[in-house]
């Protein structure tokens, strides 16, 4: 399984340059709220997905008054070998160059250093638009497969092209029929599989979601996507008048969402805070489980503040999941740092400790 021996961070965010080697098991990074402990983790999420976890442009992650940041990672792969990775995102671009060859494009790499991240933003995929679950799903598809990931780019190029031509006073209807042929196969391609990860979800989410809660509450997750009333084509010829007087494309594959349920209650309504933290945890780490299956082994998983909002009972079934299970290289994240080190000792006597000051880190015994 790939593991991060090293990263050099420069720029990102309130990181001005730190060069940093890490275990191959257990990273602990500890420091108050706002010191720079998430930017660490997203730096390395980074590395591997060539764009942050959250949801912003580029830009905004360099640090304040620079044009752009720099990546560095030095990774020991699952074959033995040794790996450099360095990524160089500016106001011009993006740059990526493993093993001193340039990657022209970025989709060559997704996939190569599967990563997972827990984090507190994680709560917007129970409160906000279904965009952000459709984020995960892509996150999780288009690591596991390159043929997804090109269908959800032929299907987005092909969707602008679209709208182009219904914002057209006098649109080619021609061209518009052979659009909507050529979206259909990436359409029902990203549905099928959206679709079969759903199925795969389900009963990991809810076996992950007993042990951390203790509960008996019933949970689950169902795909709602437009192609389940029939194929993209059928959608666009019945939906043509309506597209045209709302100047945009009001049906596909773009409007799929994910429903998350508590007893078959919406969780966003009838769970409590705590459940639903219990719930988002439990869903990413039944996307661990089911990218650790695909690739044979372990991704790397990143946790930051995944003890909030949990209760003690909560944190100890937690603690004694991951303990129980076979994780490969672990980052995590916490305020307390008794708490941390009490939690990772339970876990393995190979780890290392930081502290983290201003987006300075500093390893300590």
């Amino acid at each position: 399984m790939p593991s991060l021996r090293k990263i050099i961070v420069q720029d990102f965010r309130n990181i001005r340059l730190q060069d940093l080697s890490f275990s191959s098991n257990v990273n602990c990074i500890s420091g108050n709220n706002g010191e720079g402990k998430t930017n660490l983790l997203d730096a390395i999420y980074y590395l591997s997905m060539t764009k942050s976890a959250f949801p912003a442009p580029d830009k905004y992650n360099f640090r304040y008054g620079t044009d752009g940041f720099t990546l560095s990672g030095s990774y020991q792969m699952e074959n033995g070998l040794e790996s450099k990775i360095s990524l160089k995102v500016s106001d011009d671009g993006k740059k990526l160059v493993r093993d001193d060859k340039p990657i022209p494009r970025m989709a060559e790499h997704i996939g190569s250093l599967p990563v997972v991240m827990v984090s507190p933003g994680d709560g917007a995929l129970v409160s906000e638009s279904g965009e952000e679950r459709r984020r995960l799903s892509n996150a999780i598809l288009s690591q596991m497969d390159r043929e997804y990931l090109s269908a959800m780019q032929s299907y987005n190029r092909l969707l602008a092209q679209r709208n182009r031509l219904l914002k057209e006073l006098s649109p080619d209807f021609g061209l518009m029929d052979i659009i909507d042929e050529r979206m259909a196969g990436p359409a029902a391609y990203i549905f099928e599989s959206r679709r079969r990860l759903t199925e795969d979800l389900c009963p990991v989410v809810a076996q992950y979601y007993r042990l951390i809660s203790g509960g008996g509450e019933d949970v689950s997750l169902e795909l709602k996507s437009d192609l389940q009333a029939g194929s993209l084509q059928e959608l666009f010829a019945s939906r043509r008048e309506r597209d045209l007087a709302l100047r945009y494309t009001s049906a596909g594959i773009q409007r799929d969402d994910f429903l998350f349920t508590m007893d078959s209650h919406p969780i966003r309504r009838s769970g409590s805070q705590g459940q639903q933290k219990s719930f988002l945890v439990a869903l990413k780490f039944a996307q661990y489980e089911i990218m650790k299956r695909s690739y044979g082994f372990a991704p790397m998983l990143l946790l930051d503040d995944v003890f909030d909002k949990l209760d003690m009972d909560r944190i100890s079934n937690l603690i004694g999941m991951v303990a129980g299970s076979e994780f490969g290289q672990i980052f995590i994240t916490d305020t307390d740092k008794k708490r941390l080190a009490s939690v990772v000792d339970s876990i393995t006597d190979d780890r290392a400790y930081f502290d983290t000051v201003a987006g300075t880190f500093q390893r300590v015994e």
